[in-house]
């Protein structure tokens, strides 16, 4: 049974190309030529549920970006399908934006068809492997005052609610799920995203100092995150 996916894509010619692409790897790809026809064809209860939205971010209509936030603040289960982004900007800050606004990953253009179908491939492996139940592990992570509630993606010290964006706190559970290892850059984003790190991924350092403002009673003196001078990041497994 082929995976059903939504392409929000203005270019009708490289929608065409990627949708008989895709075909021939057992996809079914609906094509939605700008952001409100995507949008209207997410909730058309004729439509399947795609597995995965591939998102232009130029669009004629709506930024890509603002399409994404309208998915993810969808009151459903369709807020949690896979988002992965087409990008010709070329600055790097659109692409962190977009992740941070809640895509799974992105892709330049132009681009291969087959990178776009192995980083498909990859994102719905990712998403298959966390529903099944032997790999399942607490949805509440707590180190001292500090509680992640990876259901309800939401960060507590001593009660009070830290205000993360949704890459910050993917970024904050990689370091959680794997305290008390140190992990270079690579590792940490590997991890996230299930890719290797890019150069424009180097603000992995300012996320970095932002969670610490979040969660750390003095950022100048972390004792919950630590930099690891020359490798990279650890999670302190003992924390107050």
């Amino acid at each position: 049974m082929p995976q059903h996916l939504l392409m929000i894509e203005d270019d009708e010619r490289l929608a065409r190309m990627v949708s008989e692409y895709l075909g021939n790897s057992d996809f079914a790809v609906h094509h939605a030529p700008n952001a409100l026809a995507g949008l209207a064809s997410l909730q058309d209860p004729s439509h399947a549920p795609p597995q995965l939205i591939v998102l232009d971010l130029m669009l004629p209509d709506l930024d890509g970006l603002e399409v994404c936030r309208r998915i993810r603040a969808l009151p459903s289960a369709l807020a949690r399908t896979p988002i992965l982004m087409l990008t010709a900007k070329g600055d790097p800050m659109d692409r962190v934006i977009g992740l941070e606004m809640g895509a799974d990953d992105y892709l330049p253009k132009p681009f291969e068809p087959r990178e776009l179908l192995a980083r498909i491939r990859a994102i719905l492996r990712r998403q298959g492997e966390g529903m099944k139940p032997e790999l399942a592990t607490p949805q509440t992570l707590r180190f001292g005052s500090l509680e992640i509630d990876r259901d309800a993606r939401m960060v507590t010290v001593a009660g009070q609610l830290c205000e993360l964006t949704s890459y910050q706190f993917d970024l904050l559970v990689a370091l959680a799920e794997r305290a008390g290892r140190v992990l270079t850059r690579d590792q940490i984003m590997e991890a996230v995203r299930g890719r290797e790190l890019d150069a424009f991924d180097r603000s992995i350092d300012v996320h970095m100092g932002r969670i610490r403002a979040a969660i750390e009673t003095d950022p100048k003196i972390p004792k919950r995150i630590l930099t690891v001078r020359g490798v990279g990041y650890v999670f302190a497994r003992q924390q107050p």
